[in-house]
């Protein structure tokens, strides 16, 4: 069986990866992802965003023949807009007022890539989430704790935002950051893997 390398730094992604079973080593890309302009629609940035992180990683470890790497890149999408990670506490209240009382969509695009002949593989999902009418106080109190400035749109659906979040319809992992059945298909059906 192939070996796998997560290319991504994200905790969130790890620990899915390790509850579908799977052993993997984690290489960051550090890719440009200025590259990718968003001014295409959400499926296909967020597919190319995952392109070039497995592109990059591949780079790096081109002596590892037998490797597949798996990619990721999630978004979330408010009014035709695409919301990435805050850039300091005032860019995630803007964020999070925003999404109040509203259903947005969030966007995971994945790609697993084979090194030994760059068969390449890609994907998205895309769930609906709908917030709870969040007064100030609430967001504030919610910045103060910290999750929000790491995450697309400001929040982490597995963390305390949950609290803020009043349903979805989709994939709960997909909001997490990696949509668990969909990756898990690809692999069993394009890359020949026995998940369970």
């Amino acid at each position: 069986m192939s070996e796998i390398i997560l290319a991504s730094a994200s905790p969130r992604r790890r620990e899915l990866l390790k509850n579908m079973g799977l052993g993997f080593d984690v290489v960051v890309s550090e890719a440009d992802e200025s590259a990718v302009p968003n001014d295409v629609p959400p499926h296909i940035y967020v597919q190319e965003l995952a392109l070039i992180k497995a592109a990059a990683v591949a780079r790096k470890v081109l002596e590892r023949k037998d490797a597949l790497i798996i990619s990721a890149d999630t978004i979330v999408v408010s009014g035709g807009r695409i919301l990435g990670k805050p850039s300091d506490e005032a860019d995630a209240f803007a964020m999070l007022k925003m999404l109040s009382g509203k259903t947005h969509s969030v966007y995971t695009g994945y790609c697993v890539m084979s090194i030994k002949d760059a068969y390449t593989v890609c994907g998205r999902e895309r769930t609906e989430v709908t917030f709870r009418e969040l007064t100030d106080e609430r967001i504030r109190g919610y910045i103060a704790t910290g999750e929000p400035m790491d995450k697309a749109g400001a929040y982490g659906i597995q963390g305390m935002g949950a609290m803020l979040v009043k349903g979805i319809e989709g994939d709960f992992f997909n909001v997490v950051g990696l949509p668990v059945g969909a990756l898990a298909e690809t692999l069993e059906r394009d890359f020949g893997f026995k998940l369970m």
